[in-house]
């Protein structure tokens, strides 16, 4: 084939894929003020905690779609540079992936995001990607999974098994951010019990089905567990001039769990489970290590249940507005508010959805520890467009505690008031 032709052929096969390929491009930037409404609790002679942060956000997303959309590439960078805490300046590939499809099968590789889940106030099924931290204490927030992904869709319902070649570690703030503990978390130190450390393979298994007004989802996870059991390294507690930190420790865990949904008329009833094991050498050491006082807890096998309702009202004084009436209900076996959060807690809030031509809605929650009357959280998000691309956040949360063996007194001065402006296009 001669120079000519080859450009030729060349030429023509890049105009047909150019004519099957179509491209767009979305995302937002933005901007974001939070105000911190006390002194951070955990200020030093040497660190003091951020009063205020300022920040630039942007997560852009490109889609390449071929073939009329049997494949389906999809790439979305997240970047934020915070004014005053270092680890809240990071960048994640929330997804770099590619989809394709047939009938009765799906398969997506790549870096990816799964939600599994459907309460309000805690998710408790969901453990495929791990959670940035920094991004918000509420865990919505989520980093990409490298991950490929099969699912088969069939009359009795939907199977998708993962396999996660790779582990991502959780993001927290630094000295000078809040949210965290007295003991700063040395994310440069985090400890492993596979032996592959963040490059151990995991698995994970769903079917989900509906049966009229029920969704139902029953989940399996095998491999490192994205919630880290932080300790005080024993190295770091026999060297007296070492700056002493907690070392995030990723064990190796199963987990089951369900997922169900019923949809009643204006009833949503909703309900989360889990059962978590870990490995019995593992428990011993963690054992003694709480004996010597490196760790505050121990670490058991137990099982967590979240559940309740959402009741909607339609249009109630004739307004246009729908208002949703919010109650869940938390429980974790291991019954100990030193070392968990939603071990006997009662969530009520409600939502509004103002129905308005700027997509205006309103969240307002209250969780309650039931065995502790002075600790409780408030948390409220409002959204709003101005315009066709500008969306407007307002967000207030104010956590409560007055047992300092509470878990969540660590976070009882973090309490802030949040704007956020983000164009999307």
């Amino acid at each position: 084939m001669t120079h000519k032709n080859l450009i030729l052929l060349s030429s023509f096969l890049l105009a047909q894929t150019a004519h099957a390929v179509e491209f767009e491009v979305s995302g937002y930037a933005g901007l974001e003020w939070r105000e911190y409404l006390e002194t951070g609790q955990f200020n030093t002679t040497d660190v003091s905690q951020a009063d205020r942060q300022y920040g630039i956000v942007a997560e852009p997303e490109m889609v390449w779609s071929l073939s009329e959309g049997e494949h389906t590439i999809v790439f979305k960078p997240f970047a934020r540079i915070d004014s005053d805490d270092q680890e809240r300046t990071h960048g994640d590939i929330r997804e770099l992936s590619w989809m394709t499809y047939g009938d009765d099968w799906e398969i997506t590789a790549g870096i990816s995001k799964v939600y599994w889940g459907v309460a309000e106030s805690q998710h408790l099924v969901d453990i495929i990607n791990q959670t940035d931290f920094v991004e918000a204490p509420d865990g919505e927030d989520k980093l990409g999974q490298p991950m490929v992904k099969l699912t088969l869709l069939r009359d009795w319902g939907t199977l998708t098994g993962f396999v996660l070649p790779g582990f991502r570690e959780r993001t927290f703030s630094g000295e000078e951010g809040r949210f965290r503990p007295a003991l700063v978390v040395d994310t440069d130190n985090a400890q492993y019990e596979a032996g592959e450390e963040d490059a151990h393979v995991d698995y994970a298994l769903r079917w989900s089905h509906t049966f009229e007004d029920y969704d139902v989802g029953l989940s399996w996870f095998q491999g490192t567990s994205r919630d880290p059991l932080l300790f005080v390294d024993p190295a770091l507690a026999a060297n007296p001039l070492a700056i002493v930190k907690l070392a995030p420790y990723y064990a190796q865990i199963n987990q089951l769990g369900m997922d169900l949904q019923a949809t009643l008329d204006s009833w949503l009833w909703k309900f989360e489970a889990i059962y978590r094991s870990y490995n019995e050498s593992l428990m011993d050491d963690f054992d003694q290590f709480e004996q010597l006082g490196l760790v505050s807890q121990s670490v058991d096998n137990y099982s967590a249940v979240t559940g309740g309702f959402e009741y909607t009202f339609y249009s109630p004084f004739e307004t246009i507005w729908d208002l949703g009436v919010l109650t869940e209900y938390q429980y974790d076996s291991r019954e100990d508010s030193q070392r968990v959060v939603g071990q006997n807690d009662l969530f009520v809030g409600s939502r509004i959805a103002f129905n308005d031509a700027e997509s205006s809605e309103l969240l307002l929650g209250f969780i309650q520890d039931l065995d502790n009357a002075g600790s409780q959280n408030i948390i409220l998000e409002m959204s709003t467009r101005l315009g066709s691309s500008v969306k407007f956040n307002f967000d207030v949360f104010i956590p409560m505690s007055d047992d300092d063996n509470n878990i969540s007194s660590q976070f009882k001065r973090d309490d802030y008031v949040q704007l956020g402006l983000n164009y999307y296009y």
